[in-house]
Parts: C-alpha cells; sequence; structure tokens
C-alpha cells in the first residue's frame, strides 16, 4: 500500500464533510514521489513496480476529483 492510499483511508475514515473532501491535498511527500516517477518516466523506463505505483496514484488523483466534484455538488445544495 503506497502512502495516497493510506492518506485517502486515513481521511475517509475520519468522516469528512464535504468542504472538508473539497479542501483535501496530498501530502509533499505524496506529491514529491509522484513528480519524481513523472520526471524519471520521461528520462526512462520505469521499473515494473514503479509503473504499478504511478497507475495507482493516477487511479486515486481520479477517485479524489470525483468525490471533490460530488462534494461540490452537496455543497451548493446546503
Amino acid at each position: 500500500m503506497t502512502k495516497a492510499h493510506e492518506e485517502i483511508i486515513n481521511f475517509i475514515a475520519a468522516g469528512p464533510t464535504s468542504k472538508a473532501v473539497i479542501g483535501f491535498t496530498a501530502s509533499p511527500e505524496v506529491k514529491q514521489r509522484v513528480e519524481d516517477l513523472i520526471r524519471k518516466q520521461k528520462r526512462e523506463e520505469l521499473l515494473a513496480e514503479e509503473s504499478e505505483e504511478l497507475a495507482d496514484y493516477v487511479q486515486l488523483e481520479k477517485l479524489m476529483r470525483q468525490a471533490k466534484a460530488r462534494a461540490r455538488t452537496l455543497v451548493g445544495r446546503e
């Protein structure tokens, strides 16, 4: 399990409000790791585990974008 997975699981487990979902951002550590992987991918081929890790980050990013969009809708109804 990646650091990003742990952060999102802990965030969800804490029962965030819609506004908290909208404001969620990954930690600087996770952001740096993603940037490093993307940089490496542009220079050379990633190892299989690095490629899987980057794909996981992309999926988590999509999930959080969808959650934020839904949260914005809910906040707009309040």
